[in-house]
């Protein structure tokens, strides 16, 4: 194979969007790549288990919160080359609104967890302020149908 049709490992992840009151939920991320850093609960998805399945595995693991699958929407997958520094990773991201905050507790890898307001966000790891935009802007688009 040539350098131009060399095979490429892509990695599976699922990451999730949790909306309360006008915040949004974010860890502290424990390791590289962006230690240190805020992003959206989410990782890897496991031999066996669906993208849904591994985001409200991963919010739970990360923030001790509990989101049932049917309460999940998709976003969208997120697929851009580069969007990780280890390599190709394509991740599928999910939204849920809760009617308000609940505690977190930092779990797994993220060594804190916090609800921030939309507005006063900090700066994200990897693409994760281009996957919130995504799910705010399905959020708006969904409140617009039902009223």
């Amino acid at each position: 194979m040539t350098a131009n049709t060399a095979r490429e490992a892509i990695r599976y992840t699922a990451d999730v969007v949790l909306i309360a009151a006008g915040h949004v939920l974010l860890i502290e991320r424990g390791w590289d790549p962006y230690e240190g850093c805020w992003a959206l609960p989410g990782g890897h998805v496991d031999a066996g288990e669906t993208s849904i399945a591994a985001a409200a595995r991963e919010l739970e693991e990360e923030t001790g919160i509990t989101i049932s699958v049917a309460d999940l929407q998709q976003v969208g997958a997120f697929d851009a080359p580069g969007r990780d520094p280890r390599g190709r990773y394509v991740s599928v991201a999910y939204t849920a609104i809760l009617p308000a905050p609940v505690a977190p507790t930092a779990g797994d890898d993220a060594t804190a967890a916090r609800w921030w307001p939309l507005d006063e966000l900090p700066d994200l790891a990897f693409d994760h302020a281009d996957i919130l935009a995504a799910a705010a802007a399905l959020v708006a688009s969904s409140a617009a149908v039902a009223t």
